[in-house]
């Protein structure tokens, strides 16, 4: 039976260092340190359960570490349960664990946030008139990528091979609803490409259908096998396909339906027929062309497009959800996903220009052509991929998103709350609840443990192996009644264990 659904978004943005020279890795740097400057003691990130190189085809890379830009750079843990930090020359925003999308979209947005404060807060560092922008996107027109990577819990039961055949269809598929567009090509077919626009910023970066890597070769489906959990009961799809939305719609639909197709594929209830030949054919062919007519080749040579196939898996989980129930996603969450999955493909299908509340790729381009007529742009003039980039930008007089009518659906206090607070439904809450009040107490923080130090020797790690335990029903009374860590771990009892831990700076 498909096991309830912990979900989160990581999201690298793109900076551009303003009036002061600065390289991406220094200006990340700056940013970061000026957001964590205003909290009360900066966590570090322990690595020491990390294993990236784990493959979940059944081997592992023995000589592969943690990557040296996670392991050197300016790396904290927020008091919302969120991850904070440099990785690959980009500043990263790494949800906490949630278990609604509701919830994970709420939390994706405090991201957008606490970058609106890294700026405003970074400025008063730098040179007058000099200040880091930042643009929530996945691509520097210039060959580089970077990502927004999606983390769906799933059963280990569930065999791997069955999960990347069968989700692979819907990760190819799901960008005519989840696209964030883009002017111009980038794949070896079209690199250089300055005309044109297509539906997705990182569809071009994908070359192989499975695969370990992020940043090089990038597979549609990544075989990357951590868990952060109890790895007997747990695996962690993290899927590195999509593109970073300004689009709160498309956002929701991005995780909800991503989590329904899983549920699916736990259940036994997947349509086998939409198996695909050719992924990563399939993935630039829907991606370059927004008429949506472009076509798919499935595993039996049968063909069709994008919608068709996207229609076909909104009945088989609307069918899976009447046999199975709403348990693992929530019963909200369930009918709001199929409603606006629905809705989205059927207007897609008649009126795609009537999308633009939802679907960042037509919001973004109907921008475009209204601009394109009124000053006479060509199709390869340098100012469309400056619109296109400045559809992205997070400072709020300056993004086009924020003028393109975009349908908002979390409210604006949840957003501000989540900015400090954890959620409440995962273990997240334990460790933001613990962050906040003792700072100064704990050494190293990562996903699933806390490094207290107590006062004697030796550290005491604290293990968070199940992310749906450490609730705020499980543990906010234990917390209130703690006066220091010495207390909690003491009243937590036989879970503590002594760590070796030793910070690494």
């Amino acid at each position: 039976m498909a096991i309830p659904k912990v979900l989160g978004i990581e999201t690298e943005y793109g900076v551009i260092a303003r009036g002061v020279d600065l390289n991406p890795v220094t200006a990340s740097s700056v940013l970061i340190n000026a957001y964590a400057g205003r909290l009360d003691g900066a966590i570090g990130w322990d690595f020491e359960d990390e294993h990236p190189g784990a493959d979940a085809r059944g081997f592992a890379m023995d000589d592969a570490m943690a990557p040296e830009v996670e392991t050197h750079l300016v790396n904290t843990v927020l008091t919302n349960g969120a991850r904070y930090y440099v990785d690959h020359a980009h500043p990263e925003y790494s949800s906490p664990e949630c278990r609604t999308v509701r919830e994970a979209l709420t939390y994706d947005r405090a991201g957008e946030e606490i970058l609106r404060a890294s700026m405003a807060a970074a400025r008063t560092a730098l040179p007058e008139g000099a200040e880091i922008v930042v643009y929530k996107n996945n691509s520097d027109g210039k060959g580089n990528s970077y990502g927004c990577h999606e983390n769906y819990l799933v059963a280990r039961e569930t065999p791997f091979g069955a999960i990347a055949a069968w989700v692979t269809p819907h990760l190819v598929t799901r960008q005519v609803f989840c696209g964030a567009g883009k002017v111009g090509r980038e794949s070896t077919e079209g690199a250089g490409e300055s005309g044109g626009y297509q539906i997705s910023q990182r569809a071009d970066f994908f070359e192989e259908e499975i695969g370990l890597e992020t940043t090089l070769k990038r597979p549609i489906v990544n075989t990357r096998d951590e868990p952060h959990a109890d790895p007997a009961r747990y695996r962690r799809l993290h899927v590195i396909v999509g593109d970073a939305n300004m689009s709160e719609v498309a956002t929701y639909l991005k995780l909800g339906t991503t989590a329904l197709v899983l549920s699916m594929i736990e259940d036994g209830d997947y349509p086998a027929d939409l198996v695909l030949a050719h992924p990563v054919a399939a993935i630039r062919a829907v991606s370059h062309d927004p008429s949506l007519r472009a076509t798919v080749m499935r595993s039996d040579g049968r063909t069709l497009r994008a919608l068709e196939l996207q229609r076909s898996l909104w009945a088989a989980a609307v069918a899976h959800v009447e046999r199975r129930g709403s348990a693992a996603l929530g019963e909200a969450d369930t009918a709001e996903t199929l409603e606006r999955w629905d809705a989205v493909l059927t207007g897609l299908e008649t009126d795609p220009a009537g999308e633009a509340h939802a679907v960042d790729w037509v919001a973004k381009r109907r921008i475009l052509e209204g601009y394109a007529e009124r000053h006479g742009l060509g199709p390869r003039d340098a100012r469309r991929k400056a619109i296109d980039l400045q559809y992205h930008d997070l400072r709020p007089g300056s993004s086009l998103a924020a003028r393109a009518g975009l349908e908002v659906l979390a409210k604006p206090a949840d957003v501000e709350a989540a900015v400090t607070d954890p959620p409440t439904s995962t273990r997240a809450y334990f460790r933001g609840r613990c962050l906040a009040k003792w700072p100064r107490e704990i050494v190293a923080a990562n996903w699933d443990s806390i490094v207290f130090d107590v006062g004697t020797e030796p550290l005491r790690r604290v293990p968070m192996m199940e992310p749906l335990k450490g609730t705020a029903a499980d543990v906010a009374a234990l917390l209130d009644e703690a006066e220091s860590p010495a207390a909690l771990v003491a009243a937590l009892g036989g879970v503590v264990r002594a760590s070796s831990f030793r910070p690494t700076n």
